[in-house]
């Protein structure tokens, strides 16, 4: 499908990669892999044709779509996400439109046996058919699928795409680009701004999918269950492996292992060669032997062992000064965005030293409860920061804010203060920014480069309260276990916002769990949080089972921290009170869906009704030979039996759905 030969991309003195060459096929899951800024990115874009190799080509025939999600992207702000999601559907808009033209035409005309009117009518026939084979009329209900499986609520889809965070704006992108359905996928990071619940969603998509997929990944659990081949980048070479992320990692160790004993026989072999002939050079007895030793030494190709890029990110915070006891409390605090509670009554204390996971699905509150900690926005109820608190901030998108037109020196050199200015080279060489990489733009840096630089500004300054959203967002997994390290050997206190289970493994002793507008403490590490909530992911959180059996842990967590002065007898008894509560709202909420679905039940047979009566009489007109040519008779008798079939498809959705309840 896609053909790549001998590759070669320079930025600089030395070759990003070089003699890359290889194809990609109907159906493959290729899993592109390497360390941040080895090229992945790089490749990508010249795949899609948006950047140019240094030498090289890439054919990609005529008639093959492809489609790109970058890790940043220029979004619209003037459409609702509907009508931007609709713009995947620009040529069926298209089509459509010749389609009513040529339909009108063949009304107006009246030379029926004319030789251009029959030709007419073959174009409508051909054009229409493809029309119907690519199910352009369906395209309403596979947005609405789109959309809803990475996360938007059907209310969202007439809300304006500047109301949304960058993260929900890049899942409109994404959701694009799977409605238009390309030969080829080219996927940059497209987990990095969805859920576990929208990655899982997206898993499956991929896996039924028709296209190719090229994808870069640090998701380890992401890319073994779509890829089954895995492309490496790594040290100026591309080496193709047949097989699976988790199936590479053992053969590119075995395989290197074979390299090395290969080699070494062979290196023992060409001692014992050149100890022969310098043994009998001078011998005259000897000569036939040793020529041909000497010929035998000649022809040996040596072996070549695959390179290691062993290379790090070597992190390590500065000492802090000591903060008050307590860096974090808040006492009933309530954020509202208009009519909408994010959440409220919260009430959490965190102490100083501790490592504490903000975890729960995208739009619970994790990060706005961050933005309240900052003082970035207002919020009603209690929040002290304690003494001394010097805070560290780590947001999402903390690399896209970096000056693009400046080099990584100067981004760095220009926060730099005193005696840290001295040391500028030292820190940039530590994070793999050594000798010429200084001297690179931002704006040709990779996202996991670009995170390792906005990093670096967060060191620059002793903090002793890190918070760090989502940051191992576009880090490599070795990267991850650097970080996860040195937030260990952190001496201050760290609140971490993160969907990644086993970045937060080992690291945090405390989860605050957002969900439902509550935020519930569990004492542990995450996964004692899901042994508690009787999960066995963090993709289940916020799922009805889950967040039924949490009111028990959760009732008990919340009198016991925000009730610890009143007395013991108080406790159980507002523990009851809790339960109660939450039942009566579970039962309501139940009878509010079991009313939604017996309505949409009646208004389903309606409409079946309505479309088996129509359907009825066109039967009926279309019997009559006069009206056996009129295609707008045919098409719409089409449109109504496709109609038909898709509204008994809901009707026995929804009726399944409602006996379901009531049982």
């Amino acid at each position: 499908m896609i053909s790549v030969e001998g590759l070669k991309v320079e930025f600089g003195i030395k070759p990003l990669f070089d003699g890359a060459s290889f194809v990609i096929n109907d159906k493959d899951r290729i899993a592109l892999v390497g360390k941040n800024g080895a090229g992945k990115s790089t490749m990508l874009k010249i795949l899609c044709g948006q950047q140019k190799p240094t030498a090289g080509t890439v054919s990609v025939p005529n008639d093959t779509k492809v489609g790109y999600l970058p890790q940043v992207m220029i979004l619209q702000d003037d459409t609702t996400v509907r009508e931007e999601a609709q713009k995947a559907f620009a040529d069926n808009t298209r089509m459509k439109e010749r389609l009513d033209k040529m339909n009108q035409e063949l009304a107006e005309r009246t030379d029926y046996e004319s030789e251009s009117y029959m030709q007419l009518i073959e174009k409508y026939t051909t054009e229409h058919e493809r029309y119907m084979m690519m199910g352009a009329e369906n395209y309403e209900a596979e947005i609405e699928r789109t959309l809803t499986g990475l996360g938007f609520e059907r209310s969202d889809f007439e809300r304006p795409t500047s109301e949304f965070s960058g993260g929900w704006r890049m899942r409109i992108e994404l959701a694009k680009i799977l409605l238009q359905k390309p030969d080829v996928l080219l996927l940059d990071e497209p987990t990095n701004h969805l859920d576990i619940e929208s990655i899982q969603w997206l898993e499956q998509f991929l896996a039924q999918s028709p296209s190719a997929v090229v994808l870069v990944s640090h998701d380890r659990a992401f890319i073994n269950n779509v890829s089954n081949r895995t492309l490496e980048i790594s040290c100026g070479k591309v080496i193709d492996y047949k097989v699976k992320y988790d199936e590479y990692v053992v053969l590119r160790k075995e395989r290197r292992e074979q390299q090395l004993r290969a080699y070494e026989n062979q290196q023992k072999e060409v001692a014992e060669m050149k100890a022969f002939i310098e043994r009998f050079r001078y011998q005259a007895t000897k000569a036939v032997q040793v020529q041909q030793k000497v010929k035998q030494l000649e022809k040996i190709v040596p072996i070549e062992i695959d390179e290691v890029d062993n290379s790090a990110m070597h992190l390590k915070f500065p000492p802090c000064l000591r903060s008050g006891d307590y860096p974090v409390i808040c006492d009933e605090v309530r954020k509202d965005y208009g009519a909408h509670t994010v959440f409220d009554h919260v009430s959490l204390t965190i102490k100083r030293g501790e490592k504490v996971a903000f975890v729960g699905k995208n739009g619970e509150g994790k990060s706005t409860l961050v933005k309240c900690i900052m003082g970035e926005i207002p919020f009603a109820g209690n929040l002290k920061v304690g003494h001394n608190i010097q805070i560290g901030y780590f947001a999402q998108n903390q690399a896209q804010l970096l000056d693009e037109n400046l080099t990584v020196f100067q981004t760095i050199d220009y926060v730099a203060k005193g005696e840290v200015r001295l040391k500028i080279n030292d820190i940039l060489g530590a994070f793999m920014f050594g000798g010429e990489e200084s001297d690179k733009k931002v704006k040709v840096l990779s996202g996991g480069e670009r995170s390792r630089l906005a990093m670096i500004r967060l060191l620059l300054e002793p903090v002793n309260l890190l918070i760090l959203d989502e940051p191992t967002n576009h880090l490599d997994m070795p990267s991850k276990d650097v970080l996860k390290e040195a937030i260990k050997a952190f001496d201050g206190t760290a609140i971490i916002v993160s969907h990644d289970r086993e970045f937060l493994d080992g690291l945090v002793t405390k989860v605050y769990e957002f969900g439902g507008g509550k935020v519930r403490e569990h004492l542990g590490g995450i996964y004692d949080f899901l042994r508690t909530k009787k999960i066995n992911d963090l993709n289940q959180l916020g799922s009805q089972s889950s967040m039924m059996d949490a009111p028990k842990t959760a009732a008990k967590v919340a009198v016991t921290t925000t009730t610890s002065s009143a007395s013991p007898s108080a406790a159980p008894e507002g523990e009851a009170v809790l339960q109660k509560t939450l039942s009566y709202a579970e039962h309501k909420e139940l009878q509010k869906r079991k009313n939604r679905l017996e309505k949409a039940v009646k208004q389903h047979e309606a409409k079946i009704e309505q479309l088996e009566q129509r359907l009825k009489e066109l039967d009926e007109l279309l019997m009559q030979p006069e009206n056996a040519s009129d295609m707008t008779m045919v098409t719409e008798y089409t449109d109504i039996k496709r109609d038909l079939d898709e509204e008994v498809e809901r009707w026995e959705k929804a009726s399944e759905e409602l006996e379901s309840l009531t049982q």
